[in-house]
């Protein structure tokens, strides 16, 4: 895996989207929307749960079960300059 696609820090937004911070600072965000048609990403419809979100080191984690590839969410994020 390549050190850029490391996620360091990641955030839950409205509209279940998320911001992460990427391996030397890169921002993006990601909108989990689109997946929570995947079984996988269902329980994610709770908010409650969708809010839990945090990193494990290298990628955006919910729990032992949920997590998402990092390289997708880097690739398929859209850039975020505060």
């Amino acid at each position: 895996m390549s050190a850029y696609w490391t996620v360091k820090n990641v955030e839950p937004l409205k509209e279940y989207r998320i911001l992460l911070t990427f391996e030397k600072g890169v921002r993006k965000i990601f909108d989990m929307k689109p997946y929570l048609k995947y079984p996988m990403y269902k329980p994610l419809e709770n908010i409650s749960i969708f809010n839990m979100v945090h990193t494990n080191g290298e990628t955006a984690v919910w729990n032992d079960e949920i997590d998402i590839a990092p390289e997708t969410l880097y690739e398929k994020g859209i850039s975020y300059n505060d």
